[in-house]
């Protein structure tokens, strides 16, 4: 359905996390090369990037990721610890428009989902309720109902990967679907694996956490799915989703 990535470490450019890497996302945004649904992914993208204040920049368009001069431009200049990009393909009878495009956010955490809901308006009805109530949590895509979910859960003082892991399960419960999740408050990455691979590369520097490598090293490690991921300072945790 889509490609996205999250990077916690040193300070990196945009550029050397998205653009620059032999088969970096933006090369996946028109050829992804182990894409499970899909074939491109041209209806949009979004990066947000941490910098000195809380919440995250966020930078998204409803367009092809190489057809924006502007950020292909800004991407070079920006160096930050933490970041979150994604590309868009789009689920037929999503929103169209950047409202739909990852990463979502609010407050400091950002939010990509990578799949879909089985039956969205069916699982919509029964937990809309309980998922926080924010202008992107109101987009016309099923991803802005599990974002709604884990910040709801986020905000209750759940963990950034036990808000993933209760949305995922929620969701499960309703309908279910393909359910990988990345997040990030900016000190911390996570990830719920649930239907769509991820991939951890670890670094001397960092750990990135992606839906395919960008390189053809032979260190990239699948993650097993059914995984819920926290990456900190403490290091890297794996836990059942179930």
């Amino acid at each position: 359905m889509c490609r996205h990535l999250a990077w916690l470490g040193a300070p990196r450019t945009l550029a050397s996390l998205v653009i620059e890497p032999p088969h970096s996302l933006y090369e996946q945004s028109w050829a992804p090369q182990r894409q499970r649904h899909g074939t491109v992914n041209v209806d949009g993208f979004g990066v947000g990037w941490y910098v000195d204040r809380a919440a995250p920049v966020r930078y998204r368009r409803a367009q092809p990721i190489w057809t924006d001069a502007s950020f292909a431009s800004l991407a070079p200049t920006v160096r930050t610890r933490c970041a979150l990009a994604a590309v868009r393909s789009a689920t037929p009878g999503t929103a169209p428009d950047e409202s739909a495009a990852a990463p979502f956010t609010h407050g400091r955490w950002l939010f990509s989902h990578n799949g879909r809901l089985h039956d969205w308006s069916a699982a919509r009805a029964a937990l809309l309720p309980r998922a926080a109530d924010v202008l992107d949590t109101r987009s016309g895509v099923d991803s802005a109902l599990l974002f709604g979910l884990a910040l709801a859960a986020w905000q209750a003082g759940a963990s950034l990967a036990d808000g993933l892991a209760d949305a995922a399960r929620a969701a499960l419960e309703h309908g279910g679907g393909r359910l990988t999740m990345l997040a990030t408050d900016g000190s911390a990455l996570a990830a719920v694996v649930s239907g769509e691979p991820v991939y951890e590369h670890v670094e001397e520097d960092g750990r990135l956490l992606a839906s395919e490598p960008h390189d053809d090293a032979s260190d990239w490690w699948e993650i097993p799915d059914g995984t819920v991921v926290a990456v900190d300072a403490t290091g890297v945790h794996h836990t059942p989703l179930r």
